[in-house]
């Protein structure tokens, strides 16, 4: 049956093969017509992104993205993966973005994209990871509880 081991040097004396811890190769990943796809989710919205390369056009839901993401933050929010791996200018970007409001749409956007990046160029994915935005940000809206206002507060009390 099992041997017995007196000490850590008869394990390594075994004749089990150590398994190899090699890291998971990525591939490019690219459809019929040059372009990588990915799906980003923040809250309750959902952002498909493409991206191929090109001279920097961003389209949202047809619109263009300054006119789309009308709040300066929103824009910096979704451009931060392009910034940190300095590709702000290579690709031009297709999105279609449902459900939420326009935060939780800009971060969808921007967990798309940086998926869309790594799958075109896999070179890019330590930078990108590092930074956190593979990470999909779960947090999502608590529901509304019975016999409470909202989630947590409750009604106003009063004794008479």
């Amino acid at each position: 049956m099992a041997e017995t081991l007196s000490s850590l040097a008869d394990l390594a004396g075994t004749s089990a093969a150590p398994a190899s811890q090699e890291a998971p190769v990525h591939v490019q990943k690219l459809d019929k017509y040059g372009r990588a796809y990915a799906t980003g989710k923040r809250k309750n919205a959902v952002a498909r992104v493409w991206i191929k390369p090109g001279r920097g056009l961003a389209t949202v839901n047809g619109k263009p993205l300054d006119q789309y993401f009308a709040r300066p933050v929103l824009r910096m929010v979704l451009s931060q993966p392009l910034v940190v791996v300095n590709r702000i200018t290579q690709y031009d970007l297709t999105v279609t973005v449902s459900g939420g409001g326009l935060s939780g749409q800009a971060g969808a956007v921007r967990h798309g994209l940086a998926k869309a990046l790594t799958y075109f160029e896999p070179e890019l994915r330590p930078a990108l990871k590092k930074e956190g935005f593979l990470t999909r940000d779960s947090r999502v809206v608590e529901r509304k509880k019975y016999g409470h206002r909202k989630a947590r507060a409750s009604f106003q009390f009063s004794k008479r």
